[in-house]
């Protein structure tokens, strides 16, 4: 099953500029549109980010009846007049338009945002958002450091309101069924998870020259509290995520989807020990940054995990481009987007080869996970009740630092081990790696 990842890069390429949603208004949008539902139950949200994920998550926002699209912020103002459009052929009414955020925030009519800008921006954007009393609904990775993550939960803990992390796996059913079946003991003891992404339709990214900002783009805003640097094409939308700058490569951005799952499987949240190899092996004179070849092993009580990513190269584990692979003495569990199944291990019984517990073909999903987690979302903010959340940011600050972790061991090229009472490594130069870099005036934010 393709990925929206996927398919939002293949939209990108196909038409710089273009919708990454086609621009027909669907069934279940016109079901939406038609459906009367009182003042006092409505819910106006705000998008703050306007381009890939941020407009796909607004999309399944207004699958909803009760929800409407009441205000836009991006820093392209190409962006916010293509999306304006969009929610306008969505919902019959223009949204209200921002350059900047914070005075968007200012209204007071607004119930929750979404925060669908590079990971850079995650922290200064929640933190905002929350202190302006507003519910949020953030795109995954979590932050662009591990100092960030808890400095977004202790934000969360303070405010109060609700904040789904855009790690949708967690609404999918087959990962629910698959959970269970971990935690139910029929794989026997689970030595070892693996987790893994091979994208192959990740080309290079050529090299291209700085260039002068685009018309309408307030590039000053968007480098935010990132280092100061030249305009260039390569850095900016969808391709930040290949700059240490803005996020962390593969590692973060498919990382906290499957280390997630592992994570939550195996009842544990922190390693003892990483260590990382890998680099720029598949494209090494392209423009990207982050490493397109990793393998990462992180040492937990009773079990490795193995994070490995590939660009260029769809063969990745048991057939699969993406998934996580629970490996017992009894079988192995392979989850991903498409579905789930259960491979036996075979033992000799009097001369006889018997499958130690029963092999089960490939389970598919049902209903579409983002959709669900984008409802979910908004059934516990009704609820005022966080225990609702598919996966709140507690469980979001999670996957991303162990992923955030896994970088950190990369950069270093050694084995780092992890204090969990300190709750910090027990390297000096891997500690500094945990902190956030603000420039041009940006601050990391106080709670």
């Amino acid at each position: 099953m393709n990925s929206r990842r996927k398919f939002i890069q293949k939209s990108l390429l196909a038409s710089a500029g273009a919708a990454v949603l086609p621009n027909v208004v669907s069934a279940e949008h016109l079901a939406a549109l038609k459906k009367k539902v009182g003042a006092n139950d409505q819910l106006n949200i705000g998008l703050i980010g306007c381009k890939g994920m941020g407009w796909s998550n607004m999309n399944s926002h207004l699958l909803l009846p009760e929800v409407n699209c009441v205000a836009l912020a991006d820093i392209d103002q190409s962006v916010l007049d293509q999306r304006s459009a969009n929610v306008q052929e969505l919902r019959g009414k223009k949204p209200k338009q921002y350059t900047d955020y914070r005075k968007m925030l200012e209204d007071k009519d607004i119930d929750a945002v979404i925060i669908g800008t590079p990971d850079h921006w995650h922290c200064l954007n929640l933190v905002d958002s929350l202190s302006a009393g507003k519910h949020a609904y953030v795109e995954k990775p979590l932050a662009n450091s591990i100092e960030e993550c808890n400095l977004m939960v202790k934000a969360a803990d303070r405010y109060g309101k609700m904040v789904q992390v855009g790690q949708w796996q967690r609404s999918g059913s087959q990962y629910a069924a698959a959970i269970d079946f971990v935690k139910s003991g029929k794989l026997g003891n689970i030595r070892l998870v693996k987790t893994w992404a091979y994208q192959g339709w990740m080309k290079p990214v050529p090299v291209k020259p700085d260039a002068q900002v685009p018309q309408g783009v307030d590039y000053k805003m968007w480098l935010g509290p990132a280092p100061q640097r030249p305009f260039n094409e390569n850095r900016f939308h969808f391709n930040f995520r290949w700059f240490w700058d803005y996020a962390g490569g593969l590692m973060t951005d498919w990382g906290v989807h499957e280390i997630d799952i592992a994570l939550y499987a195996m009842g544990v949240s922190a390693p003892k020990s990483v260590m990382a190899s890998g680099g720029k092996l598949a494209y090494p004179d392209d423009a990207s940054e982050t490493p397109d070849t990793l393998q990462t092993v992180y040492e937990y009580d009773g079990f490795n995990m193995l994070w490995e990513h590939a660009t260029g190269i769809d063969g990745g584990n048991y057939g699969t481009t993406e998934g996580i692979a629970f490996i017992g003495n009894n079988g192995t569990l392979v989850v991903n987007r498409g579905g789930w199944k259960v491979i036996a291990e075979t033992e000799n019984v009097d001369g006889q080869r018997r499958e130690k517990i029963e092999a089960m073909e490939l389970v598919r999903p049902t209903g579409n996970a983002q959709q669900i987690h984008c409802r979910n979302f908004v059934e516990a903010i009704k609820a005022n009740d966080q225990s609702l959340l598919n996966c709140g940011i507690k469980t979001g600050a999670v996957a991303a630092v162990n992923a955030h972790m896994g970088n950190v061991a990369y950069k270093l090229g050694r084995k780092i081990y992890w204090d969990a009472q300190k709750g910090a490594f027990t390297d000096a130069d891997a500690n500094d790696l945990v902190k956030a870099t603000y420039h041009n005036g940006w601050k990391l934010p106080q709670v």
